[in-house]
């Protein structure tokens, strides 16, 4: 009989030695997390009472899939939706905090000895609180329903969306290993397309083909079809220079627009709880005992960073969008530990092996004791509330009495301009992001393909005509859109001044159809500037007059805003 493989036998002693630590952390009534990470230190190389994993590069491995999982879940209870029904105090308040400390981390990581890309990784891990610990503190506590608990949770749904940029912005300084500007801008730029283009094709997609396959979908399909779709974003992240994290996150949110969003989150959680728990495992597996006996000074000073710049930046961004002091103290002390994300950020570090060694353990310390911490920092809200209080000067109470009663109205009543720009803005951006998503992968996908058998201008007139069937509807959209609007009319009507700027309005979003379709011209058949412009005003003026491609694009557009209605609806 074959000798058992290390793999095998690591993952037996790390399920046992798991299962067992949850049972005395759920009697304890402690959080899991802590309970996975405590049977990491438990089944590491540091400790020799028991027996220990051979090969921690294999487990690592089950790590990266856990990660996947992870974020695939948070994906799933992220929605659009949402994010849309956050509002603006949870933006400014995240903002805030994640500004707030980041510099603080980073400011300490420097006076602590730490190297500049190590105290960057240290204010990216400081400023992500813990959904699941304080959705679970809130819940042993009866706080859910109180108004500061929708702040607070709206503030985590933000900040998932800002670790999932993280990832992405940090990455980018590891390897470059230095801040440049040019290259930053360039990464989000590339980021922002990505999440666009993915978002609007998964909404279009995946809720139409969901509801046609639905009869014959069961708890297995479902499984199966939802992480093999996961992977397969995984995959297109991966090809695209962005983290696995991304790609699982991004399909995650996709999936929870569809009418199957809780089926899934249902048959998909043993699968995220196994992984999720083997990452949290390896995460205490990589520390040292001896360097958090030799750390806990650092230790210490970052705890009580994070204990007191979430609260404090938590309070001040929740009252900077005029809700009282007391709301705004509570939203703050209950975000007071380090998150999940904050592990993925550390590991994020250690794989790019830019990051100082001391720094995993003394942020995995740091998150064990500030979630213990949690409870207590909640309860001491109200305390701490009563003391500011009563020792701020009366001008400045007053002064917050009067802000956060008259300043809480952040609508405006935009002017029909506004409106109409602001609109047609936005869907143009979107717009063109779709279309050279789709020029790319058509470019480079399918394009060979049609190549490989109709060689020379007979296959290059084949995916011309195949790639403006698709772009066909999308540009005549962009241009269409927003013409016979309520605010187009009554600025047409307004006076003759109006007329002129709204026809200027039609022809610039004329030449960036144009543009687009000159770019794809140039792409396919190489021909020169003037016989490709000629090309292109031939395809827009077939478009316009196609009565063809407008009524697929309005069949589109009604596509996709039912999906995108019913999404928000079923959240609901």
């Amino acid at each position: 009989m074959s000798e058992l493989a290390p793999l095998i036998s690591d993952l037996g002693i790390i399920t046992v030695v798991a299962g067992v630590v949850m049972i005395l952390f759920k009697w304890l009534r402690q959080p899991v997390i802590l309970g996975y990470i405590i049977a990491g230190i438990i089944a590491g190389p540091t400790v020799s009472f028991f027996p220990t994993v051979s090969d921690t590069s294999n487990i690592q491995i089950w790590a990266d899939i856990g990660v996947i999982f992870l974020l695939f879940s948070m994906g799933l209870e992220f929605s659009f939706h949402k994010l849309l029904n956050v509002g603006l105090s949870a933006i400014i308040a995240t903002v805030t905090i994640v500004c707030g400390m980041m510099t603080l981390g980073y400011l300490a990581g420097n006076l602590m000895g730490f190297s500049h890309i190590t105290s960057i990784f240290l204010g990216g891990m400081l400023s992500m609180s813990s959904t699941a610990i304080v959705f679970k503190s809130l819940s042993e506590m009866n706080l859910l329903k109180e108004k500061f608990a929708g702040i607070v949770l709206g503030i985590l749904v933000i900040e998932d969306l800002v670790g999932v940029v993280m990832l992405v912005v940090l990455s980018t300084l590891a390897v470059s290993n230095q801040f440049e500007g040019m290259a930053l801008v360039g990464s989000l730029a590339k980021l922002m397309g990505f999440l666009i283009f993915w978002s609007v094709i998964g909404i279009f997609v995946l809720p139409t083909l969901v509801n046609k396959v639905k009869r014959y979908i069961s708890d297995e399909i479902l499984l199966i079809t939802s992480l093999g779709l996961c992977l397969s974003m995984v995959l297109i992240a991966d090809k695209a220079g962005f983290s696995s994290a991304l790609g699982a996150f991004v399909m995650g949110s996709l999936l929870a627009e569809t009418s199957e969003s809780e089926n899934i989150s249902r048959v998909v959680q043993p699968v995220k709880d196994f992984f999720a728990a083997i990452f949290f495992v390896s995460v205490g597996m990589i520390i040292d005992l001896n360097v958090i006996v030799s750390d806990i000074v650092p230790i210490l000073i970052v705890t009580l960073l994070v204990l007191v710049g979430q609260s404090v930046f938590g309070s001040i961004g929740v009252l900077a969008t005029g809700k009282p002091l007391k709301i705004a103290m509570k939203s703050g002390f209950s975000l007071t530990q380090v998150g999940e994300f904050s592990f993925i950020i550390a590991s994020l570090g250690v794989s790019l092996k830019v990051t100082d060694t001391h720094l995993y353990p003394i942020i995995v310390a740091v998150s064990v004791l500030t979630t213990f911490c949690t409870p207590y920092m909640i309860k001491l809200s109200n305390p701490a509330c009563k003391f500011v209080s009563s020792h701020l000067p009366e001008a400045i109470n007053n002064w917050l009495i009067h802000y956060t009663s008259g300043s809480t109205h952040f609508a405006q009543h935009p002017s029909d301009w506004r409106c109409l720009l602001k609109s047609i803005i936005v869907g143009t951006i979107v717009y063109v992001i779709v279309c050279l998503g789709i020029i790319t992968i058509f470019l480079s996908q399918v394009h060979p393909l049609i190549q490989g058998y109709l060689e020379g201008w007979k296959g290059k007139l084949v995916s011309a005509t195949v790639l403006f069937i698709f772009l066909g509807p999308l540009i005549w959209a962009m241009i269409a859109r927003k013409n016979h609007s309520p605010e187009f009319r009554r600025l047409w009507a307004n006076n003759i001044v109006n007329r002129s700027a709204l026809v200027a309005l039609i022809l610039v979003k004329m030449m960036v159809g144009a543009t687009i379709v000159l770019f794809a011209v140039v792409r396919l058949f190489n021909v020169a500037s003037g016989v490709a412009w000629v090309i292109t005003i031939t395809i827009i003026f077939g478009m316009c007059f196609s009565k063809h491609v407008r009524r697929r694009s309005y069949l589109i557009e009604e596509q996709f805003s039912a999906n995108f209605q019913n999404g928000g609806e079923k959240k609901h």
